[in-house]
């Protein structure tokens, strides 16, 4: 498998080690930026394996291990995206918006008008790349207990 195709729940992938490898390794730098910390602290690998049999595993690959990920699901006429994730080594090449046009084929698909997701408050880094992905905030919201906005949503009709 090329390095930049976008497999959409592929039959043959097993490693979940590494998955979440990937995974941990880009949400760690939200460590001590977030509050309340990121979801990510509490999925293991049989979380992250029960996540992909839920949900839609849109996953980029070299030969030895996953480089790219996204997570993705119907909720009404959306498709929501979540758990994005590239490997710091492939980073700067594509690999995210691939998967986000992977996610917006997928969501034409099943129907859906548009994708949907949220980030932190604190990740502006975040909301500018989703803007160039052609996501526009559509509204701000409160963990529970929080007082305060703490995580954004996005919208991007596909």
């Amino acid at each position: 498998m090329q390095a930049d195709t976008v497999a959409i729940n592929p039959p043959d992938f097993q490693d979940f080690d590494a998955l979440h490898d990937l995974l941990q390794g880009a949400f760690s730098e939200m460590d001590g930026r977030i509050d309340p910390p990121s979801s990510m602290t509490r999925l293991d690998v049989a979380g992250l394996r029960a996540k992909a049999q839920a949900e839609d595993l849109l996953i980029i690959r070299t030969p030895d291990r996953p480089i790219a990920c996204v997570f993705g699901q119907k909720q009404g006429f959306s498709y929501y995206i979540g758990k994005l994730a590239v490997a710091k080594t492939h980073r700067r090449l594509g690999l995210a918006r691939r998967l986000i046009d992977a996610a917006a084929l997928r969501a034409q698909v099943l129907g859906c008008t548009a994708l949907t997701l949220q980030t932190r408050v604190e990740l502006v880094e975040n909301h500018i790349t989703f803007a160039r992905l052609g996501f526009v905030q559509t509204g701000a919201e409160a963990h529970p207990g929080y007082d305060r906005p703490t995580s954004l949503s996005f919208r991007r009709l596909v």
